[in-house]
């Protein structure tokens, strides 16, 4: 595990548990992103291959780089479940709110299960994720931008958790990479959590500085 944070709280994104293949010797702490996306102080940072191990059903290519906010795995900080993933992708998939909302169950239902099969807590009491998106005023360099959220189950605080959620879609000039950037927080738009996550992507550059 990368992050003593999430090993002791929940084992949450381990890079052994979400690699498709552990033989492929990807190795997430030390992979040289050809991109730059800040690392704040205080945050933790998992990196894991795409096609996702439990999520294979998204049919992508390339890495998932995370960032963690302090408070991420604090029912009592204001940052809990406060975080933000960029999916590089080696190809140019078709991406519209629909498929968002698509991939985004598809990913956290997956999540949820791998946290709570070796829990003792019945099928029926684990709440279904439904998933809402539709495109937003464009933000300044995206193709294109989402806001929506996931209702799913807070398999750290056993009971219903509402994200809400900004997507950023993004090409960089003469290259056949996509990025795709999720924002996520329970805290609403108007919070600070927010310009904690919107800086990670103001800071962003797709090229490697």
């Amino acid at each position: 595990m990368t992050k003593s944070i999430v090993l002791l709280i929940l084992c949450l994104f381990s890079v052994s548990s979400f690699a498709q293949n552990p033989t492929t010797g990807f190795d997430g702490k030390n992979w040289m992103a050809p991109y730059s996306l800040a690392i704040p102080g205080g945050w933790d940072v998992e990196r894991f291959l795409i096609p996702i191990s439990f999520a294979p059903q998204i049919p992508y290519n390339g890495v998932e780089d995370i960032r963690f906010m302090p408070g991420w795995g604090n029912a009592k900080s204001n940052e809990y479940w406060s975080y933000a993933f960029l999916w590089y992708l080696t190809d140019s998939p078709l991406i519209n709110s629909r498929i968002i909302e698509s991939n985004l169950k598809v990913y956290y239902t997956g999540l949820i299960s791998s946290n709570t099969k070796n829990s003792k807590i019945p099928a029926d009491k684990i709440i279904a994720t439904e998933t809402s998106f539709k495109e937003s005023e464009l933000y300044k360099g995206d193709l294109k931008t989402f806001e929506g959220t996931i209702y799913m189950h807070d398999y750290i605080a056993q009971k219903p958790i509402m994200l809400n959620c900004i997507v950023h879609v993004k090409t960089c000039p003469d290259s056949d990479k996509t990025f795709v950037f999720y924002e996520i927080s329970p805290k609403p738009f108007r919070e600070n959590v927010w310009q904690s996550l919107n800086q990670l992507w103001e800071d962003f550059d797709c090229r490697k500085k």
